[in-house]
């Protein structure tokens, strides 16, 4: 049976920052509310998506994540979905690290994560090519299901990055740049199959 492509357009959104992005820390698997700064971002984010209709809001399963979707979907007909497999990347001994104190203490790990993410693991923790693969799995999941809508996903950082690049089939860009990006959103148009 030949299998078509289905287009899709995935609205990829980073929740807003929390207190360890502010400082600059791997948050990786850790759960944590957003700080006054990512709410901030949030309301501007949610002003910023307003003409987009949305049914479904699919949703990392951690409190930022929550609570960026929550925001979003106040005063609109939308229903928030909790998909455990866009849980972020469980970084290991890595947790609570200042990204700074990697360059500096790990230049070989940090020159990977900048140059080849796809190849780093970090002790303790999930690699980065095992994450791309359990979120692309759900991202084709999500996209057949809403195959006439705008998908949107609200993900933390970096499984956010993966997912996009995923999408775009494109290799990530740095880990230590995407680790603390957030309050923002891409639209992505990817054939999936």
């Amino acid at each position: 049976m030949l299998r078509m492509p289905v287009m899709s357009r995935v609205l990829v959104i980073r929740p807003g920052a929390t207190p360890f992005d502010d400082e600059q820390r791997i948050k990786g698997s850790l759960d944590m509310p957003m700080s006054d700064r990512g709410r901030v971002q949030v309301d501007i984010m949610a002003a910023e998506l307003a003409d987009f209709r949305l049914k479904t809001i699919f949703v990392a399963p951690c409190e930022s994540a929550r609570e960026t979707a929550e925001r979003l979907a106040k005063g609109r007909d939308v229903r928030i979905k909790v998909i455990d497999a866009f849980k972020n990347i469980d970084h290991g001994l890595w947790h609570g690290k200042l990204i700074e104190e990697m360059r500096k203490n790990q230049p070989r790990v940090y020159r990977t994560g900048q140059e080849s993410p796809d190849d780093l693991c970090p002790p303790g923790g999930e690699s980065i090519r095992d994450a791309r693969l359990r979120v692309l799995k759900s991202v084709r999941k999500v996209a057949k299901k809403s195959r006439d809508e705008v998908v949107a996903i609200v993900a933390p950082e970096p499984i956010a990055s993966i997912i996009q690049s995923a999408l775009q089939r494109e290799p990530m860009c740095s880990l230590w740049e995407s680790e603390t990006d957030t309050g923002k959103w891409d639209l992505v148009e990817s054939e999936l199959w």
